[in-house]
């Protein structure tokens, strides 16, 4: 298009034509805004490939588990929840009773495990130096969740605080509760425990 046709354009009112300058122009702006594109280009996805292999790492040590029950016991931090220890389950319960001593804890999973109820996240506890119990029961896979969830409780609740990775410990009002709690009373729960040595 000539500036002639440009200025007849403009003489019957229409409105002129744009150049196909402003048009690739335009079309390159469209696509540097626009965030349905993948940020970076794939040309082929291979099993090396470093994005998705971080990705898988972080899925095999149950990373996004370990993030949601990290941020419980931060936000807890903040809103300082009241707890009543009559709301806590039976199982959170016994973690409580159970780490009383030393107060370590760790979230962990064996995800080199022949079956799959053996891989799953479980709730690790340090009874001393050499001994750790850990609400884990390859039979009934069930009994290994619900002690999760137990767990969930007293991160909510602000008993438990995250250090790193798939370490927690006992609140300071961790601490005071669990040594409120009677043994005895919650034996049945702690039983359902499988107690190991250091070298085991």
């Amino acid at each position: 298009m000539t500036p002639n046709d440009l200025e007849a354009n403009r003489a019957d009112g229409s409105s002129p034509t744009p150049l196909l300058g402003a048009i690739t122009k335009s079309a390159a702006a469209d696509e540097i805004t626009d965030f349905a594109l993948p940020i970076r280009k794939v040309t082929k996805l291979m099993p090396v490939d470093h994005y998705l292999h971080g990705s898988w790492e972080a899925l095999g040590a149950g990373a996004p588990v370990l993030v949601a029950l990290a941020q419980l016991t931060s936000q807890a931090m903040i809103d300082q929840p009241e707890c009543d220890p009559a709301k806590l389950s039976g199982e959170a319960k016994a973690i409580l009773v159970v780490a009383k001593a030393r107060g370590v804890i760790e979230i962990k999973g064996s995800h080199t495990a022949f079956e799959a109820p053996s891989r799953m996240l479980a709730v690790y506890i340090e009874i001393d130096d050499t001994r750790t119990i850990a609400f884990r029961d390859p039979e009934k896979p069930e009994v290994t969740v619900r002690f999760l969830e137990g767990f969930r409780q007293l991160c909510a609740y602000g008993l438990v605080v995250h250090h790193t990775h798939r370490d927690f410990s006992l609140t300071q009002h961790g601490f005071a509760i669990a040594r409120s709690l009677s043994t005895k009373e919650l034996k049945s729960w702690i039983d359902q425990g499988r107690e190991f040595g250091l070298h085991d």
